[in-house]
């Protein structure tokens, strides 16, 4: 099998490395990477390299992203998701809130991957360090209230890669992020995935794009 991209479609409950492991595995351990990271809580699209295809990683995770949330209102989260300490404020935003869009100014949770000193900004959270990340410029193409029902809401997001969903939720205002479903990732969507193979099971057939479909798709 030359190089390519999978589609993969992550499940809740494992980390975007435990996902390109098992199709390592399956792919006999083969060279795999990722385009974009997902967390633990939050499912959907995963464009998982495979050989050559590695070698595109800055190219695909630079494209932009398509989310679907469900926020939960009245309550925070020391980590913008439903792994942290839930806190009730019983405050809710306004219906519908004030939703940003284009060039917004950021500041990533500190529950976060990005690094600060050389450290991933989750560690030194988790250790009760007391910092601030570095703001950023990133830019939100949609983002739309498609429901709202009691102390829940539903919404869709398109943003440039770097973008913190979480941050979008928690900027709301007593609300943080309960469900996390990535639909898209630039021309590729999660309609199109496939489910990681069970764990043990040779990929003898994966349904793998082709570096030149895949930059066929990206033109």
């Amino acid at each position: 099998m030359t190089g390519g991209i999978l589609l993969i479609d992550k499940p809740v409950g494992i980390t975007s490395h435990d996902a390109v492991a098992a199709v390592r595995r399956s792919l006999g351990n083969r060279k795999t990477g990722h385009a974009g990271t997902l967390d633990p809580f939050a499912s959907g699209l995963l464009v998982v390299l495979v050989g050559a295809a590695t070698r595109m990683q800055r190219q695909l995770m630079e494209l932009p992203k398509r989310y679907e949330t469900v926020a939960r209102l009245g309550a925070i989260s020391s980590t913008g998701d439903p792994e942290g300490a839930i806190t009730k404020t019983g405050r809710f935003p306004p219906d519908p809130p004030a939703l940003p869009t284009g060039e917004i100014r950021q500041r990533p949770p500190i529950y976060s991957a990005i690094k600060i000193k050389g450290e991933r900004a989750y560690r030194r959270a988790r250790r009760g360090e007391s910092f601030q990340t570095p703001e950023r410029i990133v830019t939100v193409s949609r983002f739309e209230q498609t429901w709202r029902e009691q102390d829940r809401a539903g919404y869709v997001i398109e943003c440039s890669s770097g973008t913190y969903v979480r941050s979008l939720i928690a900027d709301l205002g007593d609300a943080y992020c309960e469900e996390l479903r990535r639909t898209a990732i630039g021309p590729f969507e999660v309609a199109d995935a496939t489910q990681l193979p069970p764990r043990g099971v040779a990929w003898e057939d994966a349904p793998l794009l082709s570096i030149e479909q895949t930059l066929a798709r990206l033109t």
